[in-house]
């Protein structure tokens, strides 16, 4: 999410223009100490040689890339059932058939969640159960069975506590859990996959933008959209993704740290950027894009 900044919108920008377009609400109603405690999940308090125990990582230099961990978990399904026990695995490659549906037909999902550590120790994940939700919309829309909530939260819990030597001091960073839903089975003409994997890898990571919390340069791009109406642009489908890192590549070489889409009807819309929702704050106000064609959050 991206806090507005004047010096975040360009001039060729008109903000009021956008204002039809989206939802308000009071910022004090919006933020609860309510809801902030219904969001999180605390593991129990690790032991007191938690930090002895931490990867041999320098903290300082995270950024945001992989550096695979110790552990992944999977669970797969067939077409027409339900996902049952999953397990941990070591880290490392999965068997993929050529003609399998997400390689031939983009047929996947995926998620992303972070967990923190405390000065006290205990590890905290952010409302995970969103994520899992999220996830059944969006496989309900690219026709592929989902884990249940419980079997998700319980998944990225088992995950984080087999890594938790991964999770960063408090203030250095935190786990990101990376949560996929593929077809795996293999098809030839244009149908759903006939077998499901649902697997979770994590990584320490720092912030994604190199910025941090500093204001970001975005770039309102009228040539290129990463959704369109009746379209996937909702949901995490991994071929939502791929279209747009040529107008981020362009972006970024001319100085800008991403790209900030408009709608792909009348082109004067915010949607979201490439990688992430944004809301702007105006007067107590908080401005949020309409639902239609941008990935819950």
């Amino acid at each position: 999410m991206i806090l507005q900044r004047n010096s975040l919108i360009r001039n060729s920008l008109c903000f009021p223009a956008f204002r039809s377009a989206l939802y308000t609400m009071e910022l004090k109603a919006f933020f609860t100490s309510q809801a902030a405690s219904s969001l999180q999940e605390m593991f129990e308090p690790s032991s007191s040689s938690v930090y002895e125990e931490n990867a041999d990582i320098n903290w300082d230099e995270l950024g945001f890339s992989l550096r695979p961990t110790d552990y992944m978990y999977t669970m797969k399904c067939s077409k027409d059932e339900n996902f049952s026990q999953g397990e941990l695995n070591r880290y490392g490659n999965i068997e993929l058939s050529p003609s399998s549906g997400v390689l031939n037909y983009g047929q996947g999902l995926f998620e992303g969640l972070k967990a923190y550590r405390r000065v006290d120790g205990s590890i905290l994940l952010f409302r995970p159960e969103e994520n899992a939700q999220r996830m059944k919309m969006g496989a309900e829309r690219m026709c592929m069975p989902s884990p249940s909530i419980n079997q998700f939260v319980n998944a990225v819990k088992e995950t984080v506590l087999a890594n938790k030597r991964w999770v960063p001091p408090p203030g250095k960073g935190s786990l990101y859990l990376r949560p996929l839903l593929i077809g795996t089975g293999p098809v030839l003409g244009l149908a759903p996959s006939p077998d499901y994997t649902f697997l979770i890898y994590a990584s320490p990571v720092a912030n994604y933008f190199k910025e941090g919390f500093a204001p970001l340069s975005l770039l309102i791009d009228n040539e290129f959209h990463r959704s369109t109406p009746g379209g996937t642009g909702h949901v995490k489908t991994i071929s939502n993704y791929a279209p747009v890192l040529k107008p981020q590549s362009q972006a970024k070489n001319r100085g800008f740290s991403d790209v900030l889409y408009l709608d792909s009807v009348q082109k004067k819309y915010l949607e979201e950027v490439s990688s992430c929702n944004i809301f702007l704050v105006k007067v107590l106000l908080v401005y949020l894009c309409r639902l239609l064609c941008i990935v819950y959050s």
